[in-house]
């Protein structure tokens, strides 16, 4: 039986997507109820989270107790105001670099 290149890749990546999907159901499951108590975080904290991830980020390497994403949160609003948070980063970073290269055309 020869298969053809095309043929050999289609099996290929279907035997590893279906390995993937496999080995990926033996993770563990984490135990998130004492996170759950407390207060929940909505939109005002989730544009707070987005603001301070970059450095949540680096504390993490460092300490176990600091997370990037509130896992007490209120759901979609939480996660509008992370976007929007997030993404003045780059927002800011776009801006800077543009005016630079206005600077050297001129």
């Amino acid at each position: 039986m020869n298969l053809s290149k095309k043929q050999k890749v289609v099996s290929l990546l279907f035997i590893s997507v279906v390995g993937l999907f496999l080995l990926s159901s033996c993770a563990n499951k984490e135990v998130v109820d004492a996170c759950l108590e407390g207060q929940t975080y909505n939109f005002w904290g989730g544009l707070l989270h987005g603001i301070i991830a970059p450095f949540d980020l680096i504390a993490m390497l460092f300490r176990d107790d600091v997370t990037v994403y509130a896992q007490n949160n209120n759901g979609a609003w939480y996660a509008f105001g992370f976007i929007l948070g997030s993404g003045g980063w780059g927002i800011l970073g776009s801006k800077s670099t543009s005016s630079k290269k206005r600077r050297r055309n001129n």
